[in-house]
């Protein structure tokens, strides 16, 4: 049997763990018991707000609806001693299929107040039921039940990637269908043009002109205050940084929301391989990486909500509050900024005419799509160029990798090195700058000062970026925009910290109960470990934060 047929065998035996009396009885504690007709609907797709379904008796039918062009169809079925959820459940995603008794009985409803109880309380169901909701992820994910979400749009459109980035980051069940230029499919039959594009069809309703933060409103996903609500611990930035402070608050008992302006991962989500990330040592891609630090968040009952971002955080008494795009408001007793940093792109003439169309950020299988086995070039001297070149060529890239600099290894970790001078697809070309684009619609061919015009149907640019702290106009920032912390804040105001008693705690920015860790940070370290280990580190000085205001 192969490992493919092994790993899916092992993700449908999760789907419907067996249950002992004993664990059969400590769950249903958590639910609120009803009888249940049959025909009657437990929850229906669009739902926001719905339950982890417990059947003690009676059987559901879990069916996607049918929409104008598809009819209804059964997903499966769950008889007695099973639950009926989701990983939706978890993240605050609405419901996409619904759940109808098809024989009547006992069942009871677990809220899902009462689910995170249940994970905080009792290890052995929480992995039971985490397994289980994440394994049905998995499968309704190749299944019909994608049709829920179709993104359909160009290929070679920008909207249309970032949409599909945003899907997949943020680990929703879809499916994408691309379009070449200037075509239509057959949305022409439901008055849809060209300007319309891309189109995301949500339970087959058609929206136009969709963006990330569209799709995650009518979804669900986007940050709902609770009325007078007071958090702990805000992360701003969905990074490894920030994951690892949001995971350590919660898991220490802070209510903690992450916020990230476009999908959790960060620039480590654009890695296609972590060689040298301790405990993986086969080496881990940062995608996987980061989706399993997101479902190890939502164990512990992080909020997480993406695309959210944040534009103000400023001290308000004894709170802070943190300034949304949208105008909404969270109020925080500490808040950590995570916020990393963004991407740098070169000077060149038609650099955003090809963004999303020949020129990238990251090198994940999205992109490879793009570029299967077509020549590429990527830009630059550190390791995300490295691993980015090696994922390419494996891949069947022809791959021109572009150093400014004249020694590989000076900011290249070794082992990529020589890998990457062992590789027959890479072509290495130290002292060397891009200097020209070149194409049609899409990029095609790309200029290099040291070698002249080569063939190119992707650029990927790894040349660093710029920390992202604009907004932070309050905090103490180096003069290359990265946030002082602890002992490194150079302008204090005296009186605000006489008043605490207490000179700035590590990884605290020049205002109290503001932390900073990771890329943002000035001094950090720019490598992943790194970053998870600031995370974490800061969560400790904020509980030493909260203390003072008890």
């Amino acid at each position: 049997m192969g490992s493919t047929t092994l790993k899916q065998h092992e993700i449908e035996r999760m789907m419907k763990p067996p249950l002992t009396d004993e664990q059969w009885n400590r769950l249903v504690a958590f639910g609120e018991p009803s009888d249940v007709a049959a025909g009657e609907y437990l929850f229906q797709a669009g739902d926001r707000d719905y339950d982890l379904i417990l059947v003690e008796t009676g059987e559901i039918e879990l069916v996607r609806v049918a929409f104008g062009w598809v009819g209804e169809t059964r997903i499966g079925t769950m008889g007695p001693r099973s639950f009926v959820g989701e990983l939706g459940l978890l993240n605050g995603q609405g419901a996409f299929l619904s759940a109808r008794a098809t024989r009547a009985g006992r069942m009871l409803r677990v809220s899902r107040a009462q689910l995170r109880l249940l994970m905080a309380e009792d290890d052995d169901l929480c992995d039971i039921v985490l397994h289980a909701l994440w394994a049905r992820r998995e499968i309704l994910r190749r299944g019909p039940a994608a049709l829920t979400l179709k993104l359909v749009g160009p290929r070679s459109s920008r909207d249309f990637l970032a949409l599909r980035r945003f899907a997949d980051r943020v680990d929703l069940v879809h499916t994408a269908i691309e379009l070449g230029p200037g075509d239509l499919g057959t949305l022409g039959e439901h008055g849809i043009t060209l300007d319309d594009l891309p189109v995301a069809f949500i339970q087959g309703e058609p929206m136009m002109r969709a963006t990330p933060g569209m799709v995650a409103e009518r979804l669900g996903l986007s940050y709902q205050a609770h009325a007078d609500e007071v958090v702990d611990l805000v992360v701003v930035g969905g990074g490894p940084a920030g994951l690892a402070a949001a995971i350590y608050g919660a898991s220490e008992g802070l209510s903690t929301v992450l916020l990230d302006a476009v999908a959790p991962g960060g620039q480590a989500a654009a890695t296609s391989r972590i060689e040298n990330f301790l405990g993986f040592p086969f080496g881990v891609s940062g995608g996987d990486l980061i989706g399993q630090a997101s479902l190890q968040a939502l164990k512990f009952g992080v909020r997480v909500y993406a695309p959210c971002e944040a534009v103000s955080l400023r001290p308000a008494g004894e709170h802070l509050e943190i300034t949304l795009t949208d105008g909404r408001v969270i109020r925080a007793r500490t808040a950590v900024v995570t916020s990393g940093a963004a991407y740098r792109t070169l000077d060149l003439d038609r650099w955003s005419e090809f963004e999303g169309a020949g020129i990238y950020y990251a090198a994940t299988p999205l992109e490879l799509r793009q570029v299967l086995e077509s020549p590429v070039v990527v830009v630059g001297g550190a390791n995300s160029a490295g691993q980015a070149s090696l994922y390419l060529a494996a891949n069947g890239c022809p791959v021109h990798l572009v150093v400014r600099g004249t020694d590989l290894g000076s900011r290249m970790s070794s082992y990529l090195v020589d890998r990457l001078l062992e590789e027959p697809r890479v072509e290495v070309h130290t002292e060397s700058r891009v200097v020209g684009l070149d194409g049609s619609a899409s990029l095609e061919s790309v200029r290099i000062d040291s070698i002249g015009a080569v063939a190119a149907r992707g650029l990927f640019c790894f040349i660093g970026a710029e920390p992202a702290t604009s907004w932070l106009a309050d905090l103490d920032r180096d003069d290359d925009g990265f946030l002082r912390t602890g002992t490194d804040v150079s302008v204090q105001s005296l009186e605000r910290w006489q008043n605490l008693g207490r000179e700035p705690l590590p990884f605290e920015t020049s205002v109290p109960r503001i932390f900073a860790a990771g890329d943002v940070r000035r001094g950090s370290m720019k490598r992943v470990a790194a970053a998870v280990g600031e995370g974490s580190s800061a969560v400790a000085s904020v509980h030493r934060a909260l203390a003072d205001l008890r």
